[in-house]
């Protein structure tokens, strides 16, 4: 099983878009480390790398919404504040019980399934208002 970024995913803005690509690519290792029975190494390199890139990603976001006037600047912020919450407790599972086939699963979920909802909803709205602007 792959994941990959397409054009579906785009949402106008080449930063935003090119940050997008990279979490699309280090999820797809993770996956084609699973199909290769190394999930659970590659699994604390994954939650590693998001613990940093994605602070770094929401803060690019959250920064072009401000400067642009975005009106759901808070709503979207607050998501990003909610993914935070939630992969915290993730890192937290991977320091306590270390790369298990439960955790691999769980992160695999939270990321994929959080990503693709919030590009195709949230973040295409951001671009379509910039389109607009």
């Amino acid at each position: 099983m792959a994941i990959k970024w397409n054009e579906s995913l785009a949402v106008g803005h080449p930063e935003i878009d090119k940050q997008h690509q990279e979490l699309y690519q280090r999820i797809d290792n993770l996956l084609e480390a699973c199909n290769n029975g190394k999930g659970k190494e590659k699994l604390s390199e994954l939650i590693d790398f998001l613990g940093e890139y994605v602070i770094i990603h929401f803060k690019t976001e959250e920064s072009i919404m401000k400067q642009s006037g975005y009106p759901k600047y808070q709503e979207h912020k607050l998501a990003h504040d909610n993914f935070i919450a939630r992969f915290k407790e993730l890192k937290q599972q991977n320091i306590e019980e270390g790369g298990t086939v439960t955790l691999i699963i769980a992160t695999n979920h939270l990321v994929i399934d959080w990503l693709n909802k919030h590009i195709l909803s949230v973040d295409k709205e951001v671009g379509r208002f910039l389109a607009n602007k």
